[in-house]
């Protein structure tokens, strides 16, 4: 955590220890309150650096759960806070409070071939290239994120498991489902399809997150290598 004395600067600062660095070299997790809303502020005024604005901001509500419900007028009121700095403040309150109230529910649920099929069919049937695109489920098999790892021509090497089972821990993802299409609108499997599914097969036992399916996207059709036997 950067502590700046009374005549201390932003620019004074060593720029690795500057909120918007320790942020992309960090993580957000590693900023204090104070250095995430300096990041909002941007900038301080010509008497403070942003960061003593912040602590001044954070200091006045008393701590963020003072803030959350603050109004435009309340924040307007200190001093080298305008009401697009107010704004921006706000906003991200309101962003993080509707995170919160995300409702899992309404993920959407895969429970056939044909329901991985669907939520992808529409956005790939009319791709001129091959787009190779993971799914990572929970263990209600809701889809958590949806990724393109990969466009262009499916090679078995060029389709790293690394890459697929990245995000897998990054979400903390129970199971995959991987999907791809074929430009030509024929989904019948090839040679290289099949060697991609079962060395994804293969390194999803050792690892513990399992293939559910490879789903190969044609013209409004589509054919599922679990159904083939291939997994």
């Amino acid at each position: 955590m950067v502590i700046l004395s009374e005549k201390m600067l932003i620019r004074d600062v060593p720029k690795d220890e500057r909120p918007r660095e320790r942020f992309i070299q960090n993580g957000p997790q590693s900023l204090s309150n104070q250095e995430l809303l300096a990041i909002l502020l941007r900038t301080g005024t010509k008497d403070e650096s942003v960061l003593q604005l912040a602590n001044r901001l954070i200091n006045t509500f008393e701590g963020l759960r003072m803030l959350k419900d603050a109004s435009i007028d309340e924040i307007t009121a200190i001093k080298g806070i305008g009401e697009a700095k107010a704004i921006q403040i706000l906003t991200a309150v309101e962003l993080g409070k509707r995170i919160t109230q995300l409702n899992y529910q309404d993920r959407y649920v895969i429970r056939s071939p044909e329901d991985g099929a669907n939520y992808c069919m529409e956005e790939m049937r009319f791709l001129s290239q091959e787009h190779f695109i993971t799914l990572y489920l929970n263990t209600k098999n809701q889809v958590l994120h949806k990724q393109t790892i990969f466009i262009g021509s499916l090679n078995a090497s060029i389709v790293h498991p690394r890459e697929v089972f990245k995000e897998a821990f990054r979400r903390s993802a129970a199971s995959i489902i991987c999907l791809h299409n074929h430009p030509s609108g024929d989904p019948s499997p090839s040679r290289e399809d099949i060697e991609v599914t079962k060395r994804l097969v293969e390194c999803g036992k050792i690892i513990g997150i399992e293939l559910l399916d490879h789903i190969i996207i044609g013209e409004h059709k589509f054919v599922s290598l679990k159904e083939k036997g291939y997994l």
